[in-house]
């Protein structure tokens, strides 16, 4: 299977993704509920569409059971992701969470080889390096946002996991099938754990009509949609560079919360150094990627 050759089309649509995350950090923002309340109603929104959308489609659904297994353990990652990452917007803000996403590709950098068991690219790490550069430089002036951080910090290294997992994943499995079962699997989960913290109170159902509004925006185009595109586009593109691209959500929606939050995001000038520095490190990665097509890529596509 052939992964990182120049493919505008896969770029293009993973930007687009990429951008549409950015407005989900938006929404969350905006939707009064907690985030254990968000992840349940946004998986199992997710997965009900996935469903209605398997059925509609006819694809095939049935699974060995070690893939569903490996599916449920997945879905059980991206629900623990979206419940931290909601933590990390409600005790910081959208701003200081979408930067801390950017060390997802340190992370990958250093799990992808071991997963798809290829050489460590020095430059992936040394950009990654350059990241976490940036990050600290936010940490440095933005220090009553130490704990979002930290809930961010967690958030994206299971952000990684699950990348890392439905990388090798679509290498069998249509990319709907695989979003359907994680969703599935990751709002079973929440609902166990709220049944256990007895959280299903008459308040957990009290949602308002704009919540509704919100959170079925944040379910269909946010998850379903986004996230199945997302697992498509990992048949051209590497886990590496997906999550590397990723890094541009930051900067969607540090753009997005000024215009539609107003004051509250605007942050200190040190911030958006880091920020700059950032995007400056996944753009070199990009020139880097097109034009040295190194050798460990290449061969991926025999993965």
């Amino acid at each position: 299977m052939q992964k990182d050759n120049p493919n505008l089309k896969s770029y293009l649509n993973l930007h687009i993704i990429v951008f549409i995350w950015g407005f989900t950090a938006i929404l969350g923002e905006l939707i009064t509920v907690k985030e254990e309340a968000v992840v349940w109603y946004r998986m199992g929104l997710a997965g009900l569409f996935m469903l209605l959308y398997v059925l509609i489609t006819k694809k095939p659904w049935r699974l060995p059971f070690k893939s569903f297994t490996h599916l449920i353990g997945v879905g059980l990652l991206i629900a623990l992701h979206w419940i931290f990452f909601f933590k990390a917007i409600n005790v910081s803000n959208v701003s200081i969470t979408l930067a801390v996403f950017s060390t997802g590709a340190f992370f990958a950098s250093i799990l992808e080889p071991l997963f798809f068991n290829r050489k460590m690219l020095w430059y992936e790490v040394f950009f990654g390096l350059i990241i976490i550069g940036g990050l600290l430089m936010i940490m440095q002036v933005e220090t009553q946002y130490i704990l979002g951080m930290a809930y961010a910090l967690f958030s994206v290294f299971l952000g990684v996991l699950f990348t890392l997992f439905n990388g090798k994943l679509i290498q069998k499995y249509d990319p709907s099938v695989i979003t359907l079962y994680e969703f599935l699997a990751g709002a079973a989960f929440v609902t166990v754990f709220l049944l256990f913290d007895r959280k299903f109170t008459p308040e957990f159902f009290d949602v308002s009509a704009r919540d509704w509004g919100l959170l079925i925006v944040l379910a269909s185009l946010c998850t379903a949609y986004a996230f199945t595109a997302s697992v498509n586009v990992m048949k051209k593109l590497s886990p590496y560079t997906v999550m590397l691209t990723t890094n541009m959500e930051p900067v969607y929606g540090i753009i997005l919360a000024y215009f539609i939050l107003g004051d509250k995001e605007q942050m200190s000038p040190g911030f958006y150094i880091g920020a700059l520095i950032i995007l400056a490190t996944v753009l070199l990665n990009g020139v880097l990627k097109n034009y040295k097509k190194p050798k460990e890529i290449i061969k991926k596509e025999s993965i």
